[in-house]
């Protein structure tokens, strides 16, 4: 391999990695033709030749300024046409670095090394960068995470599409718009012949990810490598990219996903390998990974994840460190609960478990026992739980108030609904949630009692400090205007139109109202394009709204010059979805906090000029505080943003946001990019800088199941208006507006395995039919 994949040896040697054209040093291997330490887990057998993608042993290593990282360690797997293959793990596990491989991108500064690396009878080690060429885009289609770094910026949406077309030759010249107009209309992009005309930072982020995809299938490649291709993604939209992949799969394509979302993993994947360190840990069909994990690790990733009976409860383990591998060991030893000093010491050969009705690999000396009774299907993903479980769940009766009642957050022009719980009725709801959660959901289909979940979903989460119950996170205390009933935040009927291209207006949000009280999160849900980024910039006083008003803290917040804001901004704080756009790269940590510590102040300092503006000393100790309430060392202090991974970026993110001493936060999908292990710590994090500060929370997010789990309440956006709002449980429970029950009904629900259509009884009332009981009300459009 070549160019920017580097050099590899199809057998017995691998070249370091050089300029393009021209061939290192060899590196010895031993007789198996393997570099370093392989042959665990998934070694590929010969009779498995003939599939589509054969990697074996494929090595990979990263070299920086002397010194070497690890990235991928002797990975193995094969892929037919129709099948998918799902790789899931954290952050850093060596997924992404596997899938550019297969395309020759690997980088420039990485070594390479491989058994044997096939696609379709072809040596892929003996590519040219001009074979390369060929093959990618034709045979083989990437998609990416980030849209816009991928997108030309220079180009509109359907030239980046056309080109795909043309240079491969897909369809005839003179069909060439016709077919690119079909493309963004199969992916879900509205209006595909306007939004062709736009460049990729005029539309949405979901809306550059269609695009995107759109232009990896346009030449129907044979393997399609899609690295967390839903991720920026609502789930309505979700779910038609995902019956497009499906459909791609069906159609003979094989599927190489990489996805931190476990629903849309078990919902398209045929089979599923969990990387860990560049390992793969366990391998083996869908339905047994998901319902049967037998590594300590993957019912880590499944315990993470938010579900209905994990609400008010840790998602992430105790922080807790054991003593650190050896270079041969374990890397998850020091993390496992199990590890002994053999794991620290040597990784064991492939154990197939006893029993398995498929190939079942499992790299860990100590894996959990496979279940006795029959193995469980993939509704233990956290998805089918939250869809069906949720939606059939007994909510507590409720008053509603009389035709022509306030209905909060519903537009005025509209008629609404309201139907507004009482504290009796609150009490009368006690253990509902928990008594679903440990006896399952009679009646609802494809769902088993979650009591014999097992361990990755039941078992408990680690207390909160000062938590009695030593199951969770203390309840957020009402204090400051929430303890009067005064709201924080008063949203009245705002609207606003931004002018599109081609010179007509546009309404992105019309006639929006909400609520907010101190210590409360109030989250916003709604597909990409609904209005919901823009009622955050209106809030944050980014944008004036045209009509309507914003008031904080009881006084005008819009309508005003900036100087008249200027004062209370420290009051109100944000955390974007990619922390890294909002850094400024040549910063370092010190220096990006501090900024906001010297607005802030040091709370509690007893010299005036000290905390107003900290200098010096001050300053650094109160930086210092803040990386610490975030879980951060303070070592990160002179790193700058690139240096730092998506995890440790977001709690720099939180923590600049703290600094000034908030009593509100907008936070903007800021969980949306990471994967499931990273998300669950920030939503700790979060929940208990919440309980522990009494701040408000604004909770954007396109995640239902992060929705449920962080918001007390919560409003549906749908064409920049509010189509439905009430307390998050009693709206999951049972949605009243058409729209609400389109979102639940489009989340992920595998079933067997696959993701199967809603069934009855996810439809939710009838049109028309009155609203279901609960804190809620509705505004029909």
């Amino acid at each position: 391999m070549t160019g920017p994949a580097g050099n590899i040896s199809p057998a017995g040697s691998t070249s370091l990695a050089g300029k393009e054209g021209k061939e290192g040093k060899k590196r010895k291997t031993d007789k198996a033709g393997r570099v370093g330490r392989v042959g665990r887990v998934g070694r590929v057998d010969s009779a498995l030749a003939e599939s589509l993608l054969v990697v074996d042993g494929l090595d990979v290593t990263f070299t920086t300024g002397g010194a070497a990282v690890h990235a991928v360690r002797d990975v193995s797997f094969t892929l037919d046409a129709g099948r998918c293959l799902a790789l899931v793990g954290e952050s850093g596990s060596g997924k992404s670095v596997t899938a550019r491989t297969l395309v020759g991108l690997t980088g420039e500064n990485a070594v390479l090394g491989a058994r044997r690396l096939r696609f379709a009878g072809e040596d892929l080690a003996a590519f040219t960068e001009a074979r390369w060429r060929a093959v990618r885009g034709r045979r083989i289609g990437l998609v990416l995470q980030d849209a816009l770094v991928s997108l030309d910026p220079l180009r509109t949406v359907g030239a980046e599409i056309a080109e795909v077309l043309r240079t491969h030759r897909v369809v005839p010249r003179a069909e060439i718009d016709a077919r690119m107009l079909k493309l963004l209309d199969d992916v879900g992009v509205p209006e595909p012949a306007r939004r062709a005309r736009q460049y990729p930072h005029e539309l949405s982020g979901g809306l550059r990810q269609r695009a995107l995809i759109a232009s990896a299938i346009a030449a129907g490649p044979a393997l399609v490598l899609a690295d967390e291709p839903t991720t920026a993604l609502d789930v309505t939209v979700q779910a038609q990219v995902l019956d497009l992949l499906r459909q791609h799969k069906i159609d003979g394509a094989a599927l190489l996903l990489i996805s931190h979302d476990l629903a849309v993993v078990g919902g398209l994947a045929d089979d599923i390998a969990v990387m860990y360190a560049g390992h793969i840990v366990e391998h083996g069909p869908a339905e047994q990974i998901l319902g049967d994990p037998r590594h300590p690790y993957t019912r880590a990733l499944l315990d993470a994840v938010p579900v209905t009976h994990t609400k008010g409860t840790r998602l992430a383990p105790a922080a807790s460190r054991g003593p650190l591998p050896g270079p041969a060991g374990c890397p998850y030893a020091d993390r496992c609960p199990r590890a002994d000093d053999r794991c620290r010491e040597r990784l064991p050969a492939r154990a197939v478990p006893a029993g398995a009705h498929h190939r079942h690999d499992v790299l860990c000396w100590h894996p959990f026992e496979a279940l006795s009774v029959e193995v469980l299907s993939v509704e233990v993903l956290a998805a089918e739980v939250l869809a069906a479980e949720v939606l059939a769940a007994e909510v507590p009766p409720a008053r509603a108030l009389s035709a022509g009642a306030p209905s909060f957050g519903a537009p005025s022009p509209g008629p609404a609904t309201d139907t507004t719980a009482t504290a009796e009725d609150w009490a009368n709801t006690s253990g509902t949630e928990g008594a679903a959660a440990t006896s399952g959901t009679a009646g609802a289909a494809g769902v088993v009692p979650t009591a014999a979940l097992g361990a990755a979903v039941a078992s408990p989460r680690p207390a909160a400090p000062g938590d009695a119950t030593g199951v969770g996170i203390p309840p957020r205390p009402r204090v400051g205007a929430a303890a009067t009933g005064e709201a924080l935040l008063e949203v009245e009927g705002v609207s606003r139109r931004f002018r599109s291209p081609d010179g007509t207006w546009r309404d992105a949000v019309r006639d929006v109202s909400l609520r907010l009280h101190a210590g409360e999160t109030l989250g916003v849900v709604g597909e990409s394009g609904s209005g919901k980024t823009t009622v955050a910039r209106i809030v944050l006083g980014q944008l004036e709204p045209d009509t309507g008003t914003v008031h904080f803290a009881g006084q005008p917040w819009s309508g005003l010059r900036e100087r008249a804001r200027r004062a209370r901004r420290r009051r109100i704080q944000a955390i974007y979805q990619d922390p890294l756009g909002s850094f400024d790269p040549r910063y370092r940590v010190e220096r990006i906090i501090g900024e906001a510590v010297a607005i802030g102040g040091v709370p509690g300092d007893a010299d005036p000029a000290r905390a107003s503006a900290p200098r010096g000393a001050a300053r650094r100790a109160r930086v210092v505080e803040l990386l610490d309430q975030v879980g951060l060392p303070a070592d990160v202090l002179r790193r700058r943003p690139l240096e730092l991974s998506g995890g440790q970026r977001q709690r720099v993110a939180i923590a600049r946001a703290l600094a000034p001493g908030p009593d509100l936060i907008v936070c903007d999908e800021p969980v949306s990019a990471l994967d499931v292990s990273i998300q669950a710590q920030i939503l700790d994090l979060l929940a208990g800088l919440q309980h522990d500060l009494g701040v408000a929370l604004l909770f954007i997010s396109h995640d239902l199941g992060v929705i449920h789990h962080a918001s007390d309440r919560i409003i549906v956006m749908k064409d920049g208006q509010v189509v439905e709002t009430g307390d998050v449980t009693t709206v999951f429970a049972r949605p009243a507006h058409a729209y609400t029950r389109q979102l639940l009904a489009a989340v992920p629900r595998p079933v067997g395995g696959r993701a199967a259509p809603p069934g009855p009884a996810d439809a939710g009332p009838a049109p028309g039919a009155a609203p279901a009981a609960g804190s809620l009300s509705v505004v029909s459009r």
